[in-house]
């Protein structure tokens, strides 16, 4: 046990150098939800400016940092599994690791690891810019520090098995546009870059199939004054339900990645 550990370390801080060297991957994953924070908080400020949101104490970094800490979760966990996969898998990556005395098990400890390390360091920077620059009050008990855990980590847990199954859906040229055009979709219609209450009730019913509507309320119960539960569809935060539904998908994953998981290329032996 204590090898197969310090193998996956050693395969984490493998995939980090790896990942960062990737600007692409560090821009569309890492950096754009900083970058959207900043950007939307900027451009629709003057529209919280209200008496309403004023009273509420609720600005446009506020109103967004939720979905911005949302879209994260997804998109360093999913997009980064299904992407980084799929490649290593066509160029054969995958083929030699499993030819070596390596236990299987430790490239994926180093996937997690990559994941766990992205996704900790873009929300501590996701937090620090809402706070420090755009002065966004952070939760003051530790009710809500503990809900901000357990829909970020059921989050990145669901994301990254999922995404390590996708992955199996395309090949290395054809993956971005198989993750990146659904994902794309499923931040819109789930209240990441709207607010939820704006969106049509029968996409809202198709988004709330999917663990980044359930993720992006989760953030919203933390974030958001609790009077804004009341633009949910159930008019609560169900965070009970958001706990189920992240757990049920998270299970998913990991019997898809155990059923759908291949080391090597269609056609390939």
């Amino acid at each position: 046990m204590t090898r197969i550990l310090s193998l996956g370390w050693d395969r984490t801080l493998l995939e980090l150098k790896m990942y960062f060297r990737e600007k692409e991957s560090v821009f569309f994953s890492f950096l754009f939800p900083i970058m959207l924070l900043a950007l939307f908080s900027t451009i629709f400020g003057p529209q919280f400016n209200s008496p309403e949101m004023t009273a509420a104490g609720v600005d446009a970094g506020r109103f967004f940092l939720p979905g911005m800490v949302s879209a994260g979760v997804l998109l360093t966990s999913f997009q980064t599994m299904a992407l980084s996969v799929a490649s290593e898998r066509d160029d054969g990556t995958l083929k030699r690791l499993r030819s070596t005395p390596m236990p299987p098990v430790a490239y994926f400890l180093g996937k997690v690891g990559l994941v766990a390390s992205t996704s900790l360091a873009q929300l501590a920077l996701l937090l620090a810019i809402a706070r420090f620059a755009y002065g966004v009050a952070l939760p003051t008990t530790a009710t809500a520090w503990l809900t901000l855990a357990w829909v970020f980590a059921l989050g990145v847990l669901g994301g990254t098995t999922l995404g390590i199954a996708y992955s199996s859906l395309g090949t290395a040229r054809s993956i971005g546009a198989v993750v990146i055009g659904p994902l794309l979709v499923l931040q819109f219609i789930s209240g990441v870059y709207l607010a939820f209450s704006d969106i049509p009730t029968w996409l809202q019913q198709i988004a709330a199939v999917f663990p980044l509507k359930w993720i992006a309320q989760g953030m919203r119960s933390v974030f958001l004054p609790d009077g804004f539960a009341a633009a949910e569809m159930a008019g609560a935060w169900e965070l009970g339900r958001t706990a189920l539904v992240l757990g049920a998908w998270a299970v998913v994953g990991l019997v898809l990645c155990v059923r759908t998981f291949r080391w090597f290329k269609r056609g390939t032996t």
